[in-house]
């Protein structure tokens, strides 16, 4: 078990820092540079980071290092506080702003092959949003600018090229943007090194400490077989039965053997007897997390992927999808001095078509699929220890923010929603009967600005095809808005295993990212107010969505 000290763990994991190392310093070339290069719009940024996607090799597990992809950052412009980075780790780094600044972000890509930045719950225009179509070749650059419109809340980027977003992401290309505002000012809610994000991945290394991902290839079906991330960080075959380990992880998503928090193994929180902010990522390709403290007690909810609830919730577990973020007032001064709170993965069914997959065996087992730690396993996740007793009056306030609640008939819609059927054909994800199309819009994909629409999506089982019994569990991520969800229903023949997820759904605040389980009908509500143009909609099983699992949708000014 690895163990740190407190003061350690606060600076590899980012309580008050990030999560990567910042590049040597090149901020009075760049701060003079053209501001409207590539995506820019001109104008004086009030924060401006030079970030680069790079190679790297880190220590992670005990021996040999581990090649990554990373992001290098400088900060052009801006408070210190506004870049925080933890030398040494590869995820990362952490953004920090206030609401209404202007950013910039000079990303230039040393990578082998094309990447974009997407950045992820913001609402930012189209051209500054990092679709495939934007995709930055190697040895080139973009600029990224856009002010921040939204409200305080727990926000993150990554890669989004077509096809390669799952390897990109998975071999450490992520960070987060963490947004502050007057709302939350108020709240004396923790702060500082008592403030903790944690990002939850899963990963599996090979006997030399290298990545292993087997899911590379060129999309859908036709990516080559074993891939694994080699010494110079770049990706190798080894094909043979790999490949069908590879077809199988495409189709059910990449499911590592190890569960990394902010990039580390094993980890050992520090905590002191006080109230703790801890804003969870769900950074991982594919893997759903039920998570829960080991002895029973209730998790405390202040807020999900945009920002503060109206009030605290409490949940006896809460469900986190891949992208979903969730912040908790965690309160450790119950514990005496050595004591310990373990954060497990508690178990759950029906996920992963349980009953034609056969767990480790059936078609998993046919198709290569050494899944060691399946989706609805319990494990843990991490322990928070005490460190030492400290003296705290804070207390949970009673309200947070102000949030008003939709309703079905503030839609223009609300009578008969969009429909979305999720479902696979010959091998392949789809939504809708459609795979993605980089420039084309259906003509029902086309939505007015500054109208409020109704949404909803259908996880169907799949007459005929490997997965019909259960179907999958997909984590639907819409870009350009923030939603509500507002109604869940689910099919009575599944109804088992959606009741050992349904009291950890957290639905009361403000989303970005749902999960909607095998046989679930999901509602959401959205208002198309902020940008007009072409954005995404997709499921966030990263392999999924490399397969095409992935569509086109504008808003028409």
């Amino acid at each position: 078990m690895l163990t740190h000290t407190r003061r350690e763990f606060l600076r590899l994991t980012g309580g008050v820092a990030a999560l990567v190392g910042v590049g040597s310093s090149t901020a009075a070339t760049l701060s003079s540079a053209a501001a409207a290069a590539s995506g820019g719009t001109g104008g004086a940024p009030d924060v401006e980071v030079a970030l680069k996607a790079t190679r790297a090799q880190v220590a992670i597990l005990a021996g040999a290092h581990t090649a990554v992809w990373t992001y290098r950052t400088d900060l052009v412009k801006g408070d210190a506080a506004s870049l925080q980075t933890v030398p040494g780790s590869y995820l990362g780094p952490i953004i920090r702003v206030r609401k209404g600044a202007k950013v910039r972000v000079r990303f230039s890509n040393e990578l082998p092959e094309p990447s974009t930045i997407h950045w992820h719950g913001l609402l930012v225009p189209e051209r500054m949003d990092g679709h495939p179509r934007d995709a930055v070749a190697p040895r080139g650059s973009y600029v990224y600018e856009f002010p921040v419109l939204n409200r305080a809340g727990t926000y993150w980027f990554h890669p989004h090229p077509h096809t390669r977003t799952g390897g990109q992401v998975y071999r450490g290309l992520a960070g987060l943007f963490i947004v502050s505002d007057e709302e939350e000012a108020t709240l004396d809610l923790p702060s500082g090194e008592y403030d903790v994000p944690l990002v939850l991945q899963d990963r599996t290394f090979d006997a030399k400490n290298q990545l292993v991902y087997q899911a590379g290839g060129m999309g859908g079906m036709m990516g080559g077989g074993h891939m694994m991330m080699g010494r110079s960080g770049g990706m190798g075959s080894q094909g043979g039965m790999g490949g069908m380990g590879g077809m199988m992880d495409r189709v059910m998503g990449f499911l590592g053997d190890r569960i990394l928090v902010n990039g580390r193994p094993d980890v050992v929180l520090p905590v002191v007897t006080r109230a703790y902010r801890l804003r969870l990522l769900n950074g991982s390709n594919s893997r759903v997390y039920k998570l829960g403290w080991h002895d029973g007690s209730p998790l405390t909810v202040i807020a999900t992927d945009g920002g503060l609830l109206a009030k605290p919730a409490q949940r006896p577990y809460v469900m986190l999808g891949p992208a979903e973020r969730v912040e908790l007032w965690a309160d450790f001064s119950r514990l005496g001095a050595g004591g310990e709170r373990t954060l497990q993965s508690l178990a759950y069914s029906g996920a992963e078509g349980d009953e034609m997959m056969g767990g480790q065996g059936g078609m998993g087992g046919m198709m290569g699929g050494g899944r060691a730690l399946p989706n609805g396993v319990a494990f843990p996740v991490l322990r928070a220890r005490v460190a030492r007793e400290e003296r705290e009056t804070r207390t949970l306030p009673a309200v947070l923010a102000a949030l008003p609640r939709y309703r079905l008939g503030d839609a223009v819609n609300g009578r008969a929603p969009r429909r979305f059927v999720l479902t696979m054909r010959a091998m392949n994800w789809l939504i809708n009967g459609r795979a993605f199309e980089m420039d084309q819009v259906a003509s029902d994909e086309t939505v007015k600005w500054n109208t409020t629409e109704a949404w909803e999506f259908v996880n169907e089982r799949n007459p005929g095809e490997m997965m019909e019994q259960n179907g999958m569990v997909h984590p639907i991520h819409i870009h350009g808005v923030q939603f509500q969800v507002i109604e869940r229903q689910v099919l009575p023949e599944l109804k088992a295993g959606w009741d050992t997820v349904k009291d950890g759904y957290v639905d009361d605040g403000w989303k970005d990212t749902f999960l909607i389980m095998p046989g679930e009908r999901v509602t959401v509500l959205m208002r198309f107010q902020h940008h007009p143009g072409v954005f995404l909609y997709h499921c966030h099983n990263l392999e999924h969505e490399d397969m095409g699992m992935m569509r086109n949708y504008r808003i028409e000014a």
